[in-house]
């Protein structure tokens, strides 16, 4: 049976993301957009729907975890009978090609790990063929996409997985990376494991530093503010109300929908929690990214769109995927998208004249 949904922790890049069970394994991520197929859906099916698993061989573990202060790096500490070890898990802020990096660092005694990697294209379907380019490099490809696995441990094929053990010391390091590209491009030549942790440290920080102390609460607005970024997609400013697609509202019902598009509505409360912090290059990004998404006459108006203000969102059933915990089907894309909803119209106006007339900062005002 499935974990809980607040089993799963988010990484992202801010222009996809994926979600880290407590036992780490990633088990939602699609490639290069949150709207684009997904690459790891057992979070919907099973493992042989995509997955990538690194837990100790020892079931028994104990594992606690957090996100390193300020940052959307997510820390999970394993304790075994034999000692301990953390897996750090990130994306990286990217440049050019979307990354995925685990490094897992020993703490004390030493640890074995089980590596578990099951990588399938569009929502689970397709099956890529592997190819090992050199001992520490493997490159998987169906049509038009590829992922390009850097791994320093021995690894097999067995039942369409890629798998493997390895040991951490105290003190040790073992740092994984999996890239996403076009697959007639040459293999990604890939990213330094150190430079991106350092990198992603530094993007998230200076995105969280700038939180303003609001008293006891600071910690958990910074928190919260760090997740609706994570939810924006960075290109052209759009906010998505979730990652995910068919998590149900009620448990083996039917109202399962795909959330990983722009709601105006839940854009517009998004856009004035960061004007009252002070967050305006954000709002400023949604407002050009409004703009052009509604371009043309107001009546065509739409409650929502995708990423990039696509205005067809054409709905369909992910028939092979059995849904979180047997609750189906599986949606991909959303009919709402043709749905009037009048009470749009006032939410945006509102936040637009809160924005045009300063009432948050005050020094600052929105070009509408």
């Amino acid at each position: 049976m499935k974990r809980r949904i607040d089993d799963y922790a988010i990484i992202g890049d801010c222009q996809t993301a994926a979600l880290v069970s407590r036992n780490g394994s990633i088990d939602w991520l699609c490639l290069p957009r949150f709207d684009s197929a997904s690459v790891f859906a057992s979070l919907l099916g099973s493992d042989d729907d995509g997955c990538w698993s690194i837990a100790p061989v020892d079931d028994r573990f104990d594992a606690t975890r957090s996100y390193r202060d300020g940052t959307l790096i997510l820390e999970t500490t394993f304790r075994t009978a034999s000692g301990s070890a953390v897996l750090v898990d990130f994306m990286p802020p990217r440049d050019g090609l979307s990354s995925l990096v685990r490094i897992v660092v020993g703490l004390e005694g030493s640890v074995e790990f089980a590596f578990d990697l099951a990588m399938r294209f569009d929502y689970g379907r397709a099956i890529p063929w592997v190819n090992w380019i050199d001992p520490e490099t493997m490159t998987a490809i169906a049509g038009p996409d590829a992922l390009v696995l850097r791994s320093p441990v021995e690894l097999h094929g067995e039942d369409m997985h890629t798998k493997g053990t390895f040991h951490v010391e105290a003190g040790q390091q073992v740092a994984f990376t999996l890239a996403h590209q076009s697959s007639h491009l040459p293999p990604f030549e890939g990213t330094d494991p150190e430079k991106g942790l350092n990198d992603t440290e530094h993007f998230w920080r200076v995105f969280s530093d700038r939180c303003p102390d609001v008293g006891a609460w600071t910690e958990e607005v910074k928190r919260s503010l760090i997740t609706l970024k994570a939810l924006t997609y960075a290109p052209t400013g759009g906010i998505v109300a979730a990652v995910t697609t068919s998590l149900p509202e009620v448990m083996g019902g039917e109202r399962n929908w795909d959330y990983r598009y722009c709601w105006l509505r839940d854009a517009t409360l998004t856009l004035m929690a960061f004007m009252e912090l002070g967050y305006y290059e954000e709002a400023d990004a949604w407002r050009s990214w409004l703009m052009r998404a509604v371009a043309g006459d107001p009546a065509q108006m739409q409650i929502m769109y995708g990423v990039a203000g696509e205005r067809h969102l054409l709905e369909w059933q992910v028939s092979w995927l059995d849904g979180f915990r047997g609750s189906r089907p599986v949606r991909v894309g959303n009919a709402a998208a043709e749905q009037f909803q009048i009470d749009v119209y006032g939410e945006v106006a509102d936040m637009l004249l809160q924005a045009r007339s300063g009432s948050y900062g005050g020094n600052w005002v929105m070009t509408v």
